[in-house]
């Protein structure tokens, strides 16, 4: 492939390993407003889009998609806390984000995380100096995998779609950057390296001293 113009990182499974402390914040969540509701099921039939898009399914009785925010913005807070005395990126992150700011390729972030979960990854991992944008899903109407949010990012970056090169960890995410017309790179911390190249990777990888098509 040619050299991307640009590169877009998912954040959650791709910049670190933190499905598991998401995955019981859920949990935790469904306790506390006593939802009959295990976790297989909820990522089968609920969780994909948004967290207002995802709250809207969980709570079909609240239509004020301020209040469902509220309620999501409470789950992420659990989700930090769980997080915050583990927070480790992805094995060889900062030698390669380092490499392509040698090389002055702009970068990116399309998360379907909010503001203070993209702060709270950047404080920990030290991150602010590398990237040039950052698009939460608190910024896009429509969450992965609609193209939306990797659009958004593009544009952020001035940079055509087609010229973009995204890392992501899910199959939404795989999904949501194809529609927007870029290659992508997988991350194992879902899915292995044959399920990433079935969703249409160039290239599969357990972590970023892997990648040598860039």
């Amino acid at each position: 492939m040619p050299y991307p113009k640009a590169l877009i990182f998912d954040m959650d499974g791709t910049l670190v390993d933190n499905m598991e402390y998401h995955k019981q914040s859920w949990i935790e969540l469904f306790k506390f407003h006593q939802l009959d509701l295990d976790y297989t099921t909820f990522d089968n039939q609920y969780h994909k889009g948004s967290l207002v898009e995802i709250m809207a399914r969980l709570f079909p009785h609240i239509e004020d998609n301020k209040e469902l925010f509220s309620i999501g913005s409470y789950k992420e807070e659990l989700y930090r806390e769980l997080y915050r005395p583990h927070v480790k990126a992805i094995d060889g992150l900062h030698p390669f984000l380092n490499l392509q700011k040698e090389k002055k390729i702009p970068m990116g972030i399309a998360t379907m995380g909010d503001q203070h979960n993209i702060d709270f990854i950047f404080k920990a991992l030290k991150l602010e100096t590398y990237f040039h944008s950052t698009t939460g899903g608190h910024q896009v109407t429509n969450g992965k995998p609609h193209p939306e949010i990797f659009l958004t990012a593009a544009q952020k970056l001035g940079v055509a779609p087609e010229d973009c090169l995204v890392f992501e960890d899910t199959r939404s995410g795989v999904t949501a950057a194809r529609a927007a017309g870029m290659q992508v790179i997988g991350l194992t911390t879902m899915f292995d390296q044959k399920t990433l190249l079935e969703l249409g990777c160039v290239q599969a990888v357990d972590d970023f001293n892997e990648i040598d098509i860039i």
